[in-house]
């Protein structure tokens, strides 16, 4: 029987499509790692950049001690 009542998360959205890496070659498994990495540093750099602007607006909006 299906519960309604079901309180666990969704599941999160694939955003990335699997790749069937039965069908790929050695060169291109290769080639699939160096984007799949390409793609980690542009996500990390976006990270940094976020954190970077953040810190920045706290410390523009932080109170001033006593404040």
């Amino acid at each position: 029987m299906i519960r309604d009542d079901d309180d666990s998360p969704p599941p999160k959205p694939v955003r990335l499509p699997k790749l069937p890496l039965d069908l790929l070659g050695v060169e291109e498994l290769n080639d699939y790692i160096g984007e799949l990495r390409a793609e980690i540093t542009r996500v990390e750099a976006d990270i940094e950049r976020k954190r970077s602007h953040r810190t920045a607006a706290d410390a523009f909006f932080k109170k001033p001690p006593g404040g």
